[in-house]
């Protein structure tokens, strides 16, 4: 039979989360503990000391006594003890009846996870269908050699990094406490407003306070100053050998110079020497190929499938719930599930 482990259960699922052979933040308990989403569970299915874990947000739907499963911001989906590669089909077809049992007995209609772009965790749902296809993420390869590694850079890039370097205004600073927190919650969510951003980007300070008081992962606050004027500022996790962008901010007033160019130079920097493997800088709005896509293809060509799990549990409960909206699946709508769409 499957465990549930809950967010009471610290100890039990940063264990599992420790053993696992390949994970990032967004796996860990802690990272879970500060979503309102929904309750966080972490399923597992095991055999002896080989496992799989799988992180959701258990929701209910309003109006029934049915739930859905869905994940944090981020990239999470199974992890295990094993690499993917190396899970063999006997813990596959356990894990795939487990869940499955776990999924009727808890009257859930369809689960929907962001998948790992690093990790080949496609491999482990084939059973159930349901893996679409989200686009690309970007992300740079910190394995070769600096120059090796700009080299990749487009000529404007390289330019303009060079303007930004050569100015001598502009340094780089890896800050702390709460004096930093507050001054990246101000550019941060000022470049929020700027953009138009719905109010799910938005947190207030105590949540950023929390995301990087812990030891499950290495958070830093990185800045980018103009003398003591703050241009940009960017959240950055590290975790086992990958770096990820979480949230960035840039100052109105400093937008003409991109001095994110220079922020992402410098992260490189960071990571190399603090031994990161890859440094991911995501994909488009939506992951879609759009202009903030190709802004990032400036840095690099390595790209990464992106793909999230929509499974749809109880098909005629799910068809319900379309109906009662007035709802029908149609392919201009990539919003899953269908029936939350509004």
């Amino acid at each position: 039979m499957a465990k549930i482990i809950t967010i009471g259960d610290k100890a039990k699922w940063v264990g599992y989360i420790k053993r696992a052979a390949e994970s990032d933040f967004y796996h860990t308990w802690h990272y879970h503990s500060l979503d309102t989403g929904g309750e966080p569970i972490l399923f597992i299915a095991e055999i002896f000391d080989d496992f799989i874990a799988f992180p959701f947000l258990k929701r209910a739907i309003e109006g029934t006594s049915y739930f859905d499963l869905s994940c944090v911001y981020g990239y999470s989906g199974p992890v295990s003890n094993l690499k993917m590669e190396e899970i063999d089909d006997k813990l596959i077809e356990h894990f795939v009846i487990e869940l499955k049992t776990f999924l009727e007995q808890a009257k859930v209609v369809s689960v929907f996870s962001r998948l790992h772009p690093f990790y080949n965790q496609t491999r482990l749902l084939k059973a159930f269908g349901g893996v679409h296809s989200n686009g690309k993420t970007v992300y740079i390869d910190l394995t070769t050699d600096i120059e090796t590694q700009r080299k990749k850079y487009q000529l404007t890039t390289r330019v303009s990094i060079r303007k930004l370097r050569d100015n001598n205004k502009f340094r780089f600073a890896i800050e702390k406490g709460p004096l930093a927190v507050a001054k990246f919650k101000a550019v941060y969510t000022e470049s929020m407003k700027r953009i138009g951003a719905n109010e799910s980007y938005f947190f207030n300070e105590e949540y950023f306070t929390d995301i990087v008081n812990t030891s499950e992962y290495d958070a830093r606050i990185v800045m980018i100053y103009d003398q003591n004027v703050l241009v940009s500022s960017s959240l950055v996790m590290l975790t086992n050998g990958i770096l990820q962008a979480h949230l960035i901010g840039t100052n109105t007033d400093y937008i003409k110079f991109s001095p994110t160019r220079l922020m992402v130079d410098e992260i490189a920097k960071m990571g190399r020497e603090s031994g990161v493997k890859y440094y991911n800088l995501g994909g488009g709005v939506g992951f879609k190929e759009d202009n903030i896509f190709k802004w990032k293809l400036c840095f690099t060509d390595n790209t990464l499938d992106f793909n999230t799990w929509r499974y749809i549990a109880n098909a005629p409960v799910y068809q319900q719930l379309l109906d009662k909206k007035n709802l029908v699946e149609a392919d201009n709508i990539d919003f899953f599930p269908l029936y939350r769409y509004s």
